[in-house]
C-alpha cells in the first residue's frame, strides 16, 4: 500500500475527478455521488459535451480564480468503482497533472447523510475506488471531497446500502447534498484546498 510522502501539499486543483459506476442501474445510487458532483459542476458552467478520453469521460470548464480563469477537467472513470484507478492515472499522464493537483469526490458511509468534507491524503477507509487509485497513483496525497451517506439500517449490507437506488425524497436531499458537494470543489479550485479542510 502506498505510503504518505513527507511534506507533500495540496496544489492548485487542475482535475475533478467523480466516482461512480457506469450504467443506468447505478445512476442514482449513493455509490455514485462522485459522478453526480461532477454532472452538477458540468451544468453550471454550461459544459454539454463529454468526450471520452483515457477511459473515462471528460468536460472542460473554466472557473474564475484570484489568479484569473483556470481550465478544470472534469473526469467520470467509465471502468467500475473498483478499478477506476486505471483510467484516472492513464488521463492524469495524458494532460501531465500530479496527484496533488486532483480532486476525487467520492460517498463516504462515515460521514453523515447531508454532510460534505474536504481532506487531503489520509486513509482509504476500505473505500475501493480510492484504493484503486492510491495503488495507482502510488500516494495517498491526493485531495479528496467526502459525500456523507451515512451507515445503512439495521442490518443491511453497507453494499446493498449503497447500491440502492433512491427515489422521492430519499433522492431530492441526496442531489442537494451533490450539489453542496460541487460548492465545495468550487471553493476548492478558486481559494486552494487547504481552505476547506
Amino acid at each position: 500500500m502506498p505510503a504518505q510522502a513527507k511534506n507533500a501539499k495540496p496544489k492548485d486543483i487542475r482535475l475533478i475527478c467523480g466516482l461512480g459506476n457506469p450504467g443506468p442501474e447505478y445512476e442514482r445510487t449513493r455509490h455514485n455521488a462522485g459522478f453526480l458532483c461532477v454532472d452538477a459542476l458540468a451544468e453550471r458552467y454550461g459544459a454539454r459535451y463529454w468526450k471520452s478520453e483515457a477511459g473515462c469521460q471528460v468536460a472542460r470548464i473554466t472557473l474564475r480564480t484570484a489568479e484569473g480563469p483556470r481550465e478544470v477537467i472534469l473526469a467520470k472513470p467509465q471502468d467500475y468503482m473498483n478499478t477506476s484507478g486505471g483510467p484516472l492515472s492513464k488521463l492524469m499522464r495524458q494532460e501531465h497533472i500530479s496527484p496533488q493537483e486532483i480532486l476525487v469526490v467520492h460517498d463516504e458511509v462515515d460521514l453523515a447523510a447531508g454532510q460534505v468534507r474536504a481532506k487531503f491524503g489520509g486513509g482509504l477507509n476500505a473505500h475501493n475506488g480510492l484504493r484503486s487509485i492510491a495503488n495507482k497513483l502510488g500516494t495517498r496525497d491526493f485531495g479528496r471531497v467526502r459525500v456523507g451517506t451515512g451507515r445503512p439500517p439495521g442490518k443491511m449490507t453497507v453494499a446493498d446500502y449503497a447500491l440502492r437506488q433512491l427515489k422521492g425524497n430519499f433522492l431530492e436531499d441526496f442531489l442537494v447534498t451533490c450539489q453542496d458537494a460541487a460548492d465545495v470543489c468550487e471553493a476548492c479550485v478558486q481559494r486552494g484546498l487547504d481552505s476547506q479542510l
